[in-house]
């Protein structure tokens, strides 16, 4: 039977004592000990030694890494002769271990020495200084280390320890909890996989009496029955791309900003671009100037925030909108840059080209270099705060019009 195979990556000469008895936990628990001295790696002749032990790290089922007061041998890759002072930086074979086991996406397990970990907070506060003298490490890559590893989003649960028997506690704390999970997620996919057979079942039973009751109101109201059923059936389609539009991923992040899927909707009907559709929703959902422009660089400078916008479109059965100027968008794109770096722009807003009336009537674009046809967002935000109704293009207006009458 195949067992969980455990890669104990840590330097050896301070930690071997440690090593050897993790080994006999580790074996002790029915699961294979991966250690380096032990002949538990297989070296390729026509590789370094070090590449050998990455690849066998990416193997593992699990990986622990054990971290002391010594850095390690410098990896194959970027190692030089010369002499190492405390304050120079390289790249050790226990971190590329780490690297190796992580691109993989393997469980991984950190344990660092207390006075370590605890010298290592020393450093983050005088990290700037090179003149101090640190007791407990050889180099100032190991504070490094551990600051790549603290940095990590997930998969870096890290636990000190001063003796060993704090690392077999926790190691068994947690590798009963990681089994514990998978017995539930096993469970879960058990319950799934119950609950799309009932689904599947359900939407049988309701096919088969939707059939029935068209059968019965055809026969107890003849006159009426197609137009109930008409009415149902779009009933029931409305529902369906209201749905559809509540998973879109565009339509969610838009949420956070107190947009309804409603309004969306509505501002999706009527609008021909997509810059057609920022004004829209601007106006429907009284939206702020920089939450317009927030709404347009995602809209327009994101792709897939553009392609989320025509798939909704598509739920509605609409057509998707044309594709924005590469002008446009590159521009869009320069603002979300600055405003990812933190670059003051509250004296600029985004530019929207907006078509002239013969142009909308046609169905092209207007070129987005004419000074002519370029109106911003805050330029129809004070206009609509002087009580002008003619935010939109006048084609755009009576687009609109024409929809609602046909509504009402």
């Amino acid at each position: 039977m195949a067992k969980p195979r455990i890669f104990v990556s840590s330097t050896y000469y301070d930690l071997k004592y440690v090593r050897s008895s993790l080994e006999v936990f580790i074996e002790s628990i029915g699961y294979d000990a991966v250690l380096s001295e032990k002949g538990a790696i297989a070296y390729m002749p026509d590789a370094p030694l070090d590449e050998s032990c990455y690849r066998e790290a990416q193997n593992s089922d699990v990986y622990v890494l054990i971290i002391g007061g010594r850095y390690g041998s410098e990896a194959s890759e970027s190692k030089t002769m010369d002499e190492k002072t405390f304050y120079d930086r390289y790249e050790s074979i226990t971190k590329q271990e780490y690297k190796a086991a992580a691109e993989r996406d393997i469980p991984i397990y950190v344990l660092i020495e207390r006075s370590v970990y605890a010298e290592y907070h020393t450093f983050q506060k005088n990290r700037v200084r090179s003149d101090i003298n640190y007791a407990h490490v050889d180099s100032a890559n190991v504070f490094l280390f551990i600051e790549d590893i603290v940095n990590q989003p997930r998969n870096n649960p890290i636990q000190t320890f001063d003796r060993y028997s704090d690392i077999e506690e926790w190691l068994r704390d947690q590798w009963a909890g990681l089994f514990r999970e998978l017995l539930h997620r096993r469970s879960s996919q058990k319950q799934i996989a119950s609950l799309a057979a009932q689904v599947s079942d359900l939407a049988e039973v309701n096919r088969t009496l939707r059939r029935y009751l068209e059968e019965v109101i055809a026969k107890v109201s003849p006159d009426e029955s197609a137009s109930i059923i008409t009415a149902e059936n779009e009933r029931l389609a409305v529902a369906r791309a209201t749905a559809n539009l509540e998973e879109n991923p565009f339509v969610k992040w838009a949420g956070f900003s107190g947009i309804t899927v409603d309004i969306i909707a509505d501002a999706l009907t009527q609008s021909s671009t997509v810059e057609e559709f920022v004004e829209v929703l601007q106006e429907a959902a009284s939206l702020s100037p920089v939450k317009s422009e927030r709404i347009a660089r995602t809209a327009i400078g994101l792709p897939a925030a553009f392609e989320d916008l025509n798939e909704a479109r598509a739920s509605l059965g609409l057509m998707p909108f044309p594709q924005v100027s590469s002008a446009v968008r590159k521009r869009v794109r320069e603002r979300r840059t600055l405003a990812s770096k933190g670059v003051d722009q509250s004296d600029t807003v985004v530019q929207l080209p907006v078509r002239d009336e013969d142009a909308t009537e046609s169905g092209s674009h207007a070129s987005a270099e004419s000074a002519d046809q370029i109106r911003t967002l805050e330029d129809i935000e004070s206009r609509k705060n002087r009580g002008d109704d003619n935010v939109r293009p006048a084609a755009s207006r009576r687009k609109v019009t024409s929809r609602r009458e046909s509504k009402s």
